[in-house]
């Protein structure tokens, strides 16, 4: 079978869960969760940055989806309905800490028309022959969690959680354009701040000997 085909009968699969849940088949809304809470629960931690607020999320996404399944379309494949409900959940808890100003995102922000510069500093040694799995990884983490939501969010999905750029569109309500510049500007500032991370780290290494 190939991906076409995998995706038409996954597609199909949930639509029949979905149908079955609305009629009041909980055992199909369970297969449902079953099938995405992992994601979801991914999604919002790398958005919010520690566990206990993305079991939050992923409780009050579900609690959501499963309140609302009547105004699900099936226009669109049920994980997209259901990560944006997650992605939603996961800026209302960053508004509430009030730590970093949050965008709505339905806001209009103008970024396809700005100059992106792009004279990013090249590495002089490849990473993975310097450094542990380990310590690339958490390296990687702090810089995206330094990202702004606007950002974060669009790379989580299109990056991580490799949503097709027009999903990442729908699921976050923005357009097809806006996701392209809002990732190329999340990959050009983690690109520059993962330059940064490695010269601060091999600085450090270079003072031990």
């Amino acid at each position: 079978m190939d991906g076409e085909q995998q995706y038409i009968k996954n597609v199909d699969a949930d639509a029949e869960l979905v149908d079955r849940a609305r009629a009041g088949d909980l055992a199909a809304f369970g297969e449902l969760v079953r099938r995405y809470e992992s994601r979801v629960y991914r999604t919002a931690r790398h958005i919010l940055g520690n566990d206990e607020d993305a079991e939050d999320v992923l409780q009050d996404a579900m609690l959501k989806a499963f309140q609302h399944l009547d105004s699900f379309q099936g226009q669109s494949k049920f994980y997209t309905w259901l990560v944006r409900i997650a992605v939603n959940e996961s800026l209302m808890k960053l508004r509430k800490r009030k730590t970093s100003r949050t965008v709505s995102l339905d806001e209009n922000i103008e970024t396809d028309e700005e100059p992106i510069v792009r004279e990013i500093a090249v590495w002089d040694d490849n990473p993975e022959q310097r450094y542990s799995q380990g310590e690339i990884r958490e390296i990687l983490d702090t810089a995206v969690a330094s990202l702004k939501p606007i950002f974060r969010t669009v790379f989580i999905l299109r990056d991580v959680e490799e949503l097709s750029t027009e999903e990442t569109a729908e699921a976050l309500g923005l357009s097809v354009a806006a996701v392209k510049s809002r990732l190329l500007r999340a990959r050009l500032q983690l690109r520059e701040k993962l330059t940064r991370a490695f010269k601060r780290k091999g600085d450090q290494i270079l003072g031990y000997v």
